[in-house]
């Protein structure tokens, strides 16, 4: 009976290890979404401002400013794209997470359910002690 709640106690550290990592991992995965996010907003404010300069704008200069423009669209739908990959990501940790908690407390109920059958074997043993004395000294055993 020790051997069985030694072992769901192991188990019970293996499956605890597993939900922190996975919840490290969720944590991890939605900071790398939320900078992604935070670069796409300055993409954003930053194609917004260029066309902002005060007075007037010789043609190369404007043309330049056309390109630049071009260029943070592009790069900015690239973020979009890694925004959705990286949010998809995220949705998938938080299903490990899940998976690696509901483990957990399954391993936590069998180490519970294991030492109480072990303190009930024990009881038992204990109460079956004096009768099987008794049955000694009166020779019915």
């Amino acid at each position: 009976m020790k051997g069985l709640v030694a072992r769901r106690q192991r188990v019970l550290r293996v499956r605890h290890v597993q939900h922190s990592m996975a919840v490290a991992e969720t944590a991890r995965a939605r900071d790398e979404a939320n900078g992604i996010a935070y670069n796409i907003e300055r993409l954003s404010k930053v194609r917004s401002e260029l066309f902002e300069t005060e007075g007037m704008a010789t043609g190369a200069s404007f043309a330049a400013m056309q390109e630049l423009a071009t260029r943070l669209e592009q790069a900015g739908r690239q973020l979009d794209g890694a925004l959705y990959d990286a949010k998809k990501k995220v949705e998938a940790q938080e299903g490990l997470t899940l998976a690696a908690n509901r483990e957990k407390e399954i391993a936590t109920r069998l180490k519970d359910r294991a030492r109480a059958d072990m303190e009930e074997w024990r009881e038992n043993k204990l109460a079956a002690l004096p009768r099987y004395r008794r049955m000694q000294r009166t020779g019915e055993g």
